[in-house]
């Protein structure tokens, strides 16, 4: 059987009070009644809950993350790099997802009433910010990770999207692509908006309007990559690069496209978003912008603890740049044409 605090105090001949405080180092102890209350928790072995130490102390030292999904490719790098650091900071991770909806949510929302954790990690649930922001007005420490371009009312932590569109833009007009086909996230999304406008932009500066036909709004899935190109085919319309918003959809197009006999990257050369591992397993492999996703779990928790130890929280966003990765799925115009 394990042994109880109330074990240590019978053997000590003390409160179960007394033993607590000891543990806590809290109030003003008899130096000898808390030297025997240590010398029984020696000879016992008894190794306190450290839930219930950090209660008493009025502090859990648990992180709580609320994510959408674990489904998303890029998921597993942020976590693991708020994991890093929470844990170097003897916290541990407590993870919550929306997969069963408002049941989820319910859950979630019964572990905030039991303070289970210190403050919270987030990459925004569709729908949720509202509630979220309202935790963080009732005092809850809460970081975004990824905000989509919502400016939250509490710090968050975010990449350069526009820039990556104006980076993937600015490649392929060098290699002297002038009709790109651009299949788009969720629209939404604020990331949609920005990635869309920074290309988009970019083109136009360069004296190039995009086609409204040739943008397709798609939903992140390879599926839609592949739909995207089919859509602008059957439409007859011809186009000499794709812009893929993340990369799961640019493996998509990839494929579609090689299905007609076409040649990725001579005669359609293809830029993805995000740089998950993917991305260099396409053929060919992807060009695409590089999103500092473990940065950014780093970042967001490094807030958190920062907060803890009586660090003020940023009063505006943390930006993390994105990085044009070339690789062998674009190329310069050749004498074929799509």
């Amino acid at each position: 059987m394990s042994i109880t605090i109330a074990d240590v105090a019978a053997r000590a001949g003390v409160s179960k009070t007394t033993v607590s405080r000891v543990l806590n180092g809290k109030g003003e102890l008899d130096m000898r009644t808390a030297e025997r209350v240590r010398q029984v928790i020696a000879e016992l072995g008894y190794v306190p809950s450290a839930r219930a130490v950090g209660l008493a102390r009025g502090r859990t030292r648990i992180v709580g993350m609320l994510v959408p999904s674990l489904t998303w490719p890029w998921m597993g790098e942020v976590l693991q790099g708020a994991v890093d650091v929470v844990e170097s900071a003897g916290y541990g991770l407590l993870l919550f997802t929306c997969n069963r909806g408002e049941e989820s949510m319910q859950q979630f929302a019964s572990q905030v009433s039991a303070q289970s954790f210190d403050g919270l990690l987030v990459i925004e649930p569709e729908g949720t910010l509202a509630y979220i922001e309202q935790l963080h007005s009732r005092g809850l420490p809460v970081v975004l990770i990824d905000d989509r371009a919502k400016q939250p009312l509490f710090p968050s932590v975010a990449t350069t999207n526009r820039a990556g569109g104006e980076a993937a833009a600015q490649h392929l007009l060098e290699l002297g692509r002038r009709r790109p086909l651009v299949i788009t996230g969720v629209d939404w999304f604020g990331c949609t908006q920005e990635r869309l406008d920074g290309f988009r932009d970019t083109y136009a500066a360069a004296g190039i309007e995009l086609d409204p036909q040739l943008v397709y709004e798609g939903d992140f899935t390879h599926d839609c990559g592949r739909k995207g190109v089919q859509q602008a085919l059957d439409a007859g319309l011809k186009f000499d690069a794709i812009f893929a918003h993340n990369d799961l959809s640019a493996g998509g197009a990839i494929q579609a496209v090689r299905e007609t006999g076409r040649n990725v990257p001579n005669d359609v050369s293809v830029v993805g978003f995000d740089d998950i591992p993917y991305a260099q397993h396409t053929e060919p492999p992807l060009t695409t912008v590089h999103q500092p996703m473990r940065l950014m779990g780093q970042a967001a928790a490094q807030m958190l603890m920062g907060y803890f130890d009586g660090k003020p929280m940023p009063a505006e966003p943390k930006v993390l740049p994105t990085t044009l990765i070339v690789r062998s799925s674009t190329a310069p115009v050749t004498a074929r044409r799509t």
